[in-house]
């Protein structure tokens, strides 16, 4: 199935989950239908849990938490969970500071700040727990042009401006036959620290045969490009803006109503749907060495030539203490996850994300359950 779908129809249901997340309000989730029994949500410790980080899972998140209230309600509790789409970065420093019981992040927790976060966690490790993949469309505004092909070389001289107009001969001779113009290319960048900016270079560097060479982080290195804060930003930059193209999820694209741009990875053009995200998944490898932390090896995904297999894809995790929460807090956010990593999974496609394959929910369900 296509992840394409009504942009109108998705800006609704983003709309009114955005209120419920903000608000806690049980009439929205009063219309979400579960199956309260079937859950494995306790919807025990303390009814309001904080969390901030990535805008690229904020659509995921606002799902998981309607559902969540939708269980706890008919469990007889009444719960919220406050989720601020601030950004990556900045999710990551309140979670170290204790500002909020989890963060969102579309890279996981490491180096110097996940020694940090060991000391908010009481001297124990952080761990990143990837809850729901979302591929990033290369989303472009070009009039006349519905069917861009790029490749990973093509997309990095475009974001390190070696490439500056639509007819340039790389693209041309992507997209035989199509009218290109000679339009100059604005490259729309996040202007924050972003976790999508972070995957976005990555695959850049290992998708583009060299091309890339200023590395990858959280902030934007390719030295052009006009900024914008947030995914909804860039997109909404994008869609006021002919000529113009970013690196966004799946579903603000959608929301803004952008053109996205198929990827040639060596055996021809890959357009974004469900299943081709969902190969690509398929050859995804786990970076840590057993325990209870999942960081994903995306590298295999980002330089994928599999056949059919669309490579730019992002994991988006929740960063929680393994052990060092005090017992509600604790409590509440195994339950809180347990509910998002089963039934909170359900509608994430129509929305513009890739649910958890079997394989990772599995895994997934084995470290929340061995949170301290």
């Amino acid at each position: 199935m296509n992840l394409k779908r009504n942009g109108a129809l998705l800006g609704l249901f983003a709309a009114g989950a955005l209120t419920l997340a903000a608000c806690g309000s049980d009439n929205n989730a009063g219309s979400v239908e579960v199956d309260a029994d079937a859950s494995g949500a306790t919807c025990e410790g303390k009814a309001n849990l904080s969390g901030a980080g990535s805008s690229a899972q904020k659509n995921a998140m606002d799902n998981f938490v309607s559902t969540y209230i939708a269980v706890c309600n008919e469990k007889g509790s009444t719960v919220n969970v406050a989720y601020n789409p601030s950004g990556s970065g900045d999710g990551r420093t309140q979670f170290i500071a204790s500002q909020i019981d989890f963060a969102g992040s579309d890279s996981g927790i490491e180096g110097e700040q996940a020694a940090l976060a060991a000391e908010r966690c009481a001297g124990n490790p952080a761990w990143n727990l990837p809850l729901v993949f979302g591929p990033v469309a290369l989303a472009y505004n070009l009039e006349g042009v519905d069917n861009l092909v790029v490749d990973g070389e093509v997309a990095a001289k475009i974001f390190n401006g070696q490439i500056t107009t639509w007819n340039d001969p790389a693209i041309v001779a992507l997209n035989e036959g199509v009218e290109l113009p000679d339009t100059p290319i604005t490259a729309i960048v996040r202007s924050d620290s972003s976790g999508t900016t972070d995957n976005f270079q990555q695959y850049l560097e290992a998708a583009s045969n060299g091309a890339w060479t200023t590395g990858a982080g959280s902030d934007f290195t390719g030295g052009i490009g006009e900024g914008a804060k947030g995914s909804a930003g860039v997109a909404q930059a994008v869609s006021g803006s002919p000529g113009s193209i970013t690196y966004v999820e799946l579903s603000f694209a959608e929301q803004n109503g952008l053109s996205i741009a198929s990827i040639d990875t060596g055996n021809g053009p890959v357009e974004l749907t469900a299943e081709s995200a969902a190969a690509a998944i398929d050859g995804a490898e786990f970076a840590s060495a057993g325990g209870g932390d999942l960081t994903l090896d995306l590298t295999s995904i980002f330089g994928t030539d599999a056949e059919g297999a669309y490579p730019l894809v992002l994991a988006t995790y929740e960063i929680v203490c393994s052990g060092g929460y005090d017992a509600d807090t604790g409590a509440a956010i195994k339950s809180f996850l347990t509910s998002a990593a089963n039934e909170g999974q359900e509608g994430l496609e129509e929305i513009g994300y890739v649910p958890l394959p079997d394989s990772f929910k599995t895994q997934l369900t084995e470290s929340i359950d061995a949170i301290a």
